[in-house]
């Protein structure tokens, strides 16, 4: 059974950078064919897809936030993070980490402000 785990704080202050880990346990993320997302909802908003790391390493961002958008990974942790640079409270959300097929994170909330 593949799980999905979202880690990281969940008061960041505007202007900082806010970063969170996702860690996979029961299957590997450089699987050949594996996508790994994060995504985000706003209280009382749609869901909202950020960004994509690919089993390759190769990434992909939202054209609405690819400034300030980075996804890396640690392989050796079987981790990919997610960083979002220059927050405001407008990036107040729940984020999650999902891969389409094998299931999505928890989600954990984050909230920007001072």
């Amino acid at each position: 059974q593949v799980q999905l785990q979202e880690s990281g704080p969940g008061l960041v202050k505007p202007s900082q950078t806010l970063s969170l880990t996702c860690t996979v346990s029961g299957g590997s993320i450089t699987t050949n064919g594996h996508y790994w997302n994060w995504i985000r909802q706003p209280p009382g908003k749609g869901l909202e897809w950020m960004g994509v790391i690919a089993y390759s390493g190769n990434t992909y961002y939202s054209p609405a936030l690819k400034t300030r958008t980075s996804i890396s990974r640690d392989t050796s942790k079987n981790q990919f993070t997610l960083k979002l640079a220059s927050v405001t409270p407008e990036d107040t959300a729940v984020y999650y980490c999902a891969n389409w097929n094998l299931g999505w994170g928890q989600g954990t909330p984050v909230t920007v402000s001072s």
